[in-house]
C-alpha cells in the first residue's frame, strides 16, 4: 500500500460500536482528519477481526485499500492501534491483494443470490426440508 506521508491523502476511519474503537475514531478524526468511505484514499479500520472482515466485505466495490488497527477483541488480522505516526506507518504498509470466493445460489424458485466469501459461506434453510447442494471449484463439480 505504499502511500505518500502526504496530509493530502485522503482517510477515512470506521469503527465497531465498540466504545474503545468509537473513542479512537473520534481522535483520530480529530488528529487526521477524515472524510467518507467512498472518497477515501485509504480506509483505515478501528475494531477486531470480524469488524475488519465486515469493512472488507462494505467496501470490496471501492478502490481504496483498507489499513486495520486493533480496537476489539482479538485483532488477529489488524495492526497495533496507536495515534501517533499513522501516516508513516501507512506508507510502510504492504498491500496484500485478497481472492475471495465468488459464491452464486440459486433458490428452489429459480432466483440467483452472488457474494464474495471473504472468510466464509453460510447457507440457512428457511423451512424444514433437506437442502440440495451441489459446489463448483473453476467450474468443476466438487460435491453434488
Amino acid at each position: 500500500m505504499p502511500v505518500d506521508t502526504n496530509p493530502q491523502t485522503k482517510l477515512a476511519f470506521v469503527a465497531s460500536d465498540a466504545p474503545i474503537a468509537q473513542q479512537a475514531k473520534a481522535a483520530l478524526t480529530a488528529q487526521y482528519g477524515g472524510v467518507a468511505v467512498e472518497d477515501a484514499d485509504i480506509i483505515v479500520a478501528l475494531g477486531g477481526d470480524g469488524f475488519m472482515l465486515e469493512t472488507l466485505h462494505g467496501t470490496q466495490h471501492l478502490p481504496a485499500p483498507v489499513y486495520g488497527m486493533n480496537r476489539g477483541t482479538v485483532g488477529f488480522l489488524m495492526n497495533a492501534y496507536s495515534a501517533q505516526g499513522l501516516r508513516e506507518r501507512l506508507a510502510k504498509a504492504e498491500e496484500e491483494v485478497i481472492n475471495p470466493l465468488h459464491m452464486a445460489a440459486t433458490c428452489v424458485d429459480g432466483t440467483e443470490h452472488k457474494a464474495l466469501a471473504i472468510n466464509e459461506v453460510s447457507l440457512l434453510r428457511a423451512g424444514p426440508q433437506a437442502a440440495k447442494l451441489r459446489i463448483h471449484v473453476d467450474g468443476k463439480m466438487r460435491m453434488e
